[in-house]
């Protein structure tokens, strides 16, 4: 059985969560209460010296980041449905990944990290540069799911399991885009079971 680390309000530990269910792989959740400040303790920082989560435990194998463990969970249990072996569809998804994490999830963190979780420590400069980045992002986006059910093609992939836990962040604060085409895929991946069964309690 997969052990995960993780903590209902990081978008990265939700979509490992949509994963799992999803696919229904047998997994032990593990919470990391970052509210609480454990993935700065002695004893996370020895399963995950980043201090973050997801961390993914099976047998003798450690990861910890979380496309990386979509992918390993993909790749191990032949879930071509979720990573798709075709050369057109897998590179969309690698795509995706990358952009999620490299371009919209900084951009996701500066809104909601400052507004809602850092208190009054809250950087207002960084709010106001991620909603000036999301304009960019957003855009971009929105053309690109434009005639689109998913990013890879009819099926949701990971990439739309990455991308959907960002928005969800957003919507946390508020900013999700209104703008058609993110607002009829967002509303796609949001009635997958494992999406619905990997938000926070009181939010589901």
């Amino acid at each position: 059985m997969y052990r995960l680390y993780q903590y209902p309000f990081s978008q990265h530990s939700r979509r490992v969560v949509s994963l799992l269910e999803e696919a229904g792989l047998e997994y032990e959740p593990i919470l990391v209460d970052m509210a609480r400040g454990e993935h700065q303790s002695t004893s996370y920082l020895a399963i995950n010296p980043n201090h973050q989560v997801p961390t993914l435990l099976d047998g003798d194998i450690k990861l910890h980041e979380s496309n990386a463990i979509l992918r390993y969970l993909c790749v191990k249990n032949g879930l071509s449905d979720w990573y798709p072996e075709e050369l057109p569809a897998r590179a969309a998804v690698e795509q995706w990944l990358d952009w999620t994490q490299c371009r919209l999830g900084p951009a996701v963190t500066a809104i909601v990290f400052n507004r809602l979780f850092a208190g009054d420590k809250g950087d207002q400069e960084a709010i106001a540069q991620g909603l000036e980045q999301m304009v960019e992002l957003s855009d971009i986006l929105e053309k690109e799911l434009q005639g689109k059910i998913f990013l890879a093609g009819e099926r949701p992939s990971i990439a739309d399991l990455a991308l959907a836990s960002n928005l969800f962040q957003l919507g946390m604060a508020g900013e999700i885009p209104d703008s058609t085409n993110i607002q009829g895929w967002y509303g796609r991946v949001s009635q997958l079971d494992g999406y619905q069964k990997s938000l926070p309690p009181d939010t589901q």
